[in-house]
C-alpha cells in the first residue's frame, strides 16, 4: 500500500502556526516570516516527511525552477547538441529542464510554450528554423509577448524573426563558404539536396551556396536542387532520386548532415563509390561524423557553444528594449568524402 502523502495543514498543525504561515515558508513567498516560525515549520517538515507542491511554489513566486526546452527532433544529433549546451546551463542554475519536441509542426511550438506558461517556467530555449508560414511565426510571437510579459524569458535559436533574444548560425556565409572550396577542388556540376522547401535554414544554405557558386563562375540550375524531409531517411530518398534521374553531379551537398549521411548510403546501394565517383559534403559537424567511413565534408557549427549562449541570454539577466542577436560563425572542414576532379 503506497504510503500517504503529509499536507500542508498537517506540517502547520504540527508546527503550531496558520496555514498562512507554514504556506510562506514552504513554498517560497515574498511575504516575511519571523526566524523563529520559519524554524519550527522546516522541522515539522522534515520530521514528517513532507514533499513541497511545486505547482503552489511556483504561484506563490510566479515561477519556477522550470526551464523549457524546444526543439524539432531531439533524436537529430544537431538538436540534441545545441539541447546539451542548454542543459549544461541550466542544470549548473539548479534547474530542472523539460523538453517538448515539435516533429517540425510549427503550430506544436506555440502550443508547447503555452503549456509552459501556465507551469510558470522561468525560461524557455527555442531550436529550430522559422518556415514561411507568416501566420504561425505572427502567433508564435504573439505567445512569447504574453510569456515574456507574465515574467518569463524567451531565447531562441533560429532566425531572428521572433520578439526574442536569438542565436543565429551563420548558415549564408557557411554555405557560400563551401561552395568556394568545393570550386577550388575542381566540381563544377552540383547537385543539392535542399531539405523542405518552406524552411528558412534550407532556403538560406541553398541561397549561400548558390551564391558561392556564382562568384566562382558555376551555375547552379532549380532543377540540380531537390527537396525532400530534413532527416536522413529524407537523404536517402533524394540521392536515389538523383541516381535513378541519372544525374550527372560530381559532388552532392546535403543541407545537413543527416541527410548527407543518408544519401551516401544511397549512393552506396547504387553502387556509386564517395568520394570516387561522387563527392559528398553536409553541414553542421554533429559528433556523429567522427565514426563515419569516409569522413564527411561539412561546414562546423560551434553546436553546444550555441546552446550555451541561448541558455545564458534566457536565464541571465537583461531589461533593454530590443532582443538581442548573437551571431556563431561556421567553418568549412574539408575530409575525405569530397576529392578534387
Amino acid at each position: 500500500m503506497a504510503a500517504r502523502q503529509i499536507t500542508l495543514a498537517e506540517v502547520a498543525q504540527h508546527a503550531g502556526v496558520s496555514l498562512a504561515t507554514a504556506s510562506r515558508v514552504l513554498n517560497g513567498s515574498n511575504r516575511q516570516v519571523s526566524e523563529e516560525l520559519r524554524d519550527r515549520v522546516m522541522v515539522s517538515a522534515e520530521s514528517l516527511g513532507y514533499l513541497p507542491n511545486a505547482s503552489a511554489q511556483a504561484l506563490a513566486r510566479n515561477s519556477s525552477s522550470l526551464v523549457g526546452l524546444v526543439v524539432h527532433d531531439i533524436s537529430d544529433p544537431y538538436f540534441s547538441s545545441i539541447a546539451a549546451g542548454v542543459t549544461r546551463v541550466a542544470e549548473d542554475a539548479g534547474l530542472v529542464v523539460v523538453l517538448g519536441t515539435t516533429a517540425r509542426h510549427t503550430e506544436r511550438e506555440r502550443e508547447l510554450l503555452c503549456v509552459l506558461r501556465a507551469h510558470r517556467a522561468k525560461a524557455v530555449v527555442i531550436i529550430g528554423s522559422r518556415t514561411t508560414d507568416k501566420a504561425a511565426t505572427a502567433r508564435l510571437a504573439e505567445e512569447i509577448g504574453t510569456f515574456i510579459a507574465q515574467g518569463g524569458r524567451v531565447a531562441c535559436v533560429s532566425q531572428a524573426r521572433l520578439p526574442a533574444d536569438t542565436v543565429v548560425p551563420a548558415n549564408k556565409a557557411g554555405a557560400r563558404a563551401l561552395a568556394r572550396e568545393l570550386v577550388r577542388l575542381g566540381h563544377r556540376r552540383f547537385a543539392v539536396l535542399g531539405g523542405p522547401e518552406e524552411l528558412l535554414t534550407s532556403r538560406d544554405r541553398i541561397a549561400g551556396f548558390r551564391a558561392g557558386l556564382a562568384e566562382s563562375g558555376v551555375d547552379l540550375p532549380e532543377s540540380s536542387v531537390r527537396h525532400g524531409e530534413f532527416g536522413r531517411d529524407g537523404g536517402y530518398r533524394s540521392a536515389a532520386e538523383l541516381v535513378a534521374d541519372g544525374s550527372t553531379a560530381t559532388c552532392v551537398f546535403a543541407v545537413n548532415d543527416v541527410m548527407a549521411l543518408g544519401a551516401m548510403a544511397a549512393l552506396r546501394a547504387a553502387g556509386r563509390r564517395v568520394p570516387e565517383d561522387v563527392s559528398v559534403a553536409g553541414f553542421g559537424d554533429i559528433p556523429t561524423l567522427r565514426d563515419v567511413t569516409p569522413t564527411l565534408t561539412t561546414v562546423r557549427l560551434p553546436l553546444e557553444e550555441m546552446g550555451v549562449r541561448a541558455a545564458h541570454m534566457a536565464l541571465g539577466e537583461y531589461t533593454g528594449p530590443q532582443p538581442r542577436t548573437v551571431k556563431m560563425a561556421a567553418e568549412v572542414v574539408l575530409r575525405e568524402s569530397t576529392l578534387g576532379v
